[in-house]
């Protein structure tokens, strides 16, 4: 049987067998079980095939192998036993760490990170997403030039971590790295640099801009769909989304907003990618409103909350942006649970109960964010020729009417829409 590993080449093809361990080092929130759960579905979503889980209890953790001599031992029968060629820890491991673990189970091995940065590297469709991953990856390869004899010019995809240069390369490697992430930079830079001149001009239009934000897998994408029509990928799988993707759609009271679907968020995200979506994530920073899109039927929400909420600070976004929480897939929850959600839901103004899949709470949703978007609108009375059809058509797509009444051969529209809007109608081109 295949492992899917070729020792020569030192890379893996879709189909590998592998091995996922946690190492529970204690004090964490999460469930261990879940936590194997994610991380067989990390490994899933680049070809993987799972034939392990395994929980370890780390008491002390080892400088050189993290883990116990007794429990490597364990790991490397399970590996013989199950024909896997890969051993994947979720939990990040140094570079000295990783080449003595590989030794002692003949087998690969690759950290959280590690696995992350992959699934990135298949996943990136755009020129910038391409950039921004090869950076991230340049960035976790740099330290661990440890690895069998592969060139790095030789590399898959020619930024593939699972391969790796030869030890004689070490110093070249090293500098052709920091000369390649020099490069990659310089041509981010002049991304971002367009990427602001478009959000200024988005800026300076009065359309306000929805960001969906929220933990990989909760349903951004499913929901993003249902709001836009659009067909952006949207299954259960982890990081199904990378590039962040842009949509008009209509709120009642706003003619245009601008919505945005995200990169997922996951916990211990890796510096590198942070650093390196900096640029897509200033959509987010930027943005009006947060729909903060969690999985409420997922055991750790609670805890994907809060690594939400920690990556949101890292890219700077404060206290002052408002955030509605979309508690999703409502579909998945019976009985009693469903009833408790429910009424929490209905107690809180800042939270709504939906299933992006089913359309259940969706335009509840839609009101909502439309609210809180309007709430600096105010009251205007318009007075129109009775016969300027255009001008009453443009107070109807661009704010609420009220009511209206003829006066003096005009009509008189009360409207409540917010002052940008009222200013553009006054010096409108008639």
């Amino acid at each position: 049987m295949s492992t899917g590993f070729d020792r020569d080449r030192d890379e893996f093809t879709r189909g590998a067998r592998a091995i996922v361990v946690y190492p529970d080092l204690g004090g964490s929130s999460r469930d261990a079980d879940a936590r194997l759960e994610e991380t067989a579905g990390l490994a899933g979503a680049i070809g993987v095939v799972v034939v392990d889980r395994v929980a370890l209890r780390v008491r002390t953790p080892r400088a050189a192998t993290l883990i116990g001599s007794g429990q490597i031992e364990e790991l490397a029968a399970r590996a013989r036993m199950e024909d896997a060629g890969l051993v994947v820890f979720d939990g990040n491991l140094t570079p000295i760490q990783q080449r003595n673990l590989e030794t002692a189970l003949e087998a690969k091995v690759i950290d959280r990170t590690g696995l992350i940065l992959e699934i990135f590297g298949e996943r990136a469709a755009t020129a910038e997403g391409r950039l921004q991953v090869e950076l991230a990856h340049l960035d976790y390869q740099s330290g661990r030039l440890v690895r069998s004899w592969t060139h790095l010019e030789r590399q898959r995809g020619g930024f593939g971590f699972l391969g790796g240069p030869g030890e004689t390369q070490i110093e070249a490697d090293r500098r052709l790295i920091r000369d390649r992430m020099a490069r990659l930079r310089r041509e981010l830079e002049q991304v971002t640099r367009t990427r602001g001149l478009h959000r200024e001009r988005r800026q300076r239009a009065p359309w306000p801009v929805i960001a969906l934000v929220g933990y990989t897998n909760a349903g951004k994408s499913t929901l993003f769909n249902r709001l836009t029509g659009a067909h952006v990928m949207a299954e259960d799988l982890l990081f199904a989304t990378l590039d962040p993707t842009l949509r008009q759609i209509s709120l009642p009271g706003i003619d245009k907003a601008i919505l945005s679907d995200t990169v997922g968020f996951v916990s211990e995200l890796p510096t590198q990618l942070v650093a390196a979506f900096k640029a897509t994530l200033e959509e987010v920073v930027s943005a009006d409103l947060l729909v903060h899109v969690r999985d409420v039927a997922h055991p750790d929400s609670a805890a994907q909350k809060a690594d939400v909420e920690a990556v949101l600070a890292e890219v700077g976004v404060t206290d002052e942006t408002p955030v509605i929480e979309a508690w999703n897939k409502l579909d998945l929850i019976g009985g009693d649970t469903r009833e408790d959600l429910l009424a929490e839901a209905q107690r809180r103004d800042d939270v709504v109960a939906i299933s992006a899949l089913t359309g259940e709470g969706v335009e509840a949703l839609v009101r909502q964010v439309a609210e809180l978007l309007t709430q600096g609108h105010q009251r205007y009375a318009l007075s129109l020729d009775a016969g300027d059809g255009a001008a009453a058509a443009w107070l109807h797509a661009h704010g609420e009417v009220l009511d209206s009444h003829v006066e003096d051969a005009k009509v008189v529209y009360h409207v409540r829409m917010s002052p940008a809007d009222h200013e553009r109608f006054l010096t409108r081109e008639h």
